[in-house]
């Protein structure tokens, strides 16, 4: 957890912690069995990327929040990302969840699938470029008809937990 969290500021700095989707990952534990690194040759955590647990809108269907997905800064353009990128995806559709959301650069993520073609209807929490919410669907159909803003939902940390 110390060598994720060293990375992530590391990779994205101390403002990382006030994004609208850190909002919604606050006190929550990642969904189970998506929350993933990459290590280095040394056993180095070089990567990480988690997928939470989200409601779409008050009573809405259920979903993931990609995020953050982080690399070490000098090991950049090197593949790691990607390869996080898919195997998260992989994951989330074997453990039969229907669609991903996520806050990030569209050139980027337009190559695993995502685009802001189907959360014109959805809100985050917070301060956000609406053109950077993007979706994945997992599943045909899965975002149809979700509208409003996006909630936590998942596992609660508690006083004692270890966040994976």
């Amino acid at each position: 957890m110390q060598a994720r969290e060293a990375l992530l500021d590391r990779a994205m700095g101390p403002k990382r912690r006030k994004k609208s989707s850190e909002k919604l990952r606050r006190g929550r534990r990642p969904s189970e069995g998506l929350a993933f690194v990459a290590l280095g040759a040394s056993g180095a955590v070089v990567g990480t990327v988690r997928l939470w647990d989200v409601t779409l809108g008050e009573g809405g269907p259920a979903a993931l929040l990609l995020g953050p997905l982080a690399v070490e800064p000098g090991l950049k353009s090197g593949g790691i990302g990607s390869a996080l990128m898919w195997h998260a995806i992989g994951e989330a559709a074997r453990l039969g969840h229907g669609a991903i959301l996520l806050v990030g650069d569209a050139p980027y993520y337009g190559r695993f699938g995502f685009s802001a073609d189907r959360t014109g209807s959805l809100a985050m929490p917070g301060p956000y470029e609406r053109h950077r919410l993007l979706a994945l669907e997992l599943k045909d159909g899965s975002l149809d008809g979700a509208a409003g803003t996006i909630k936590a939902a998942g596992r609660k940390v508690k006083a004692l937990d270890f966040v994976a």
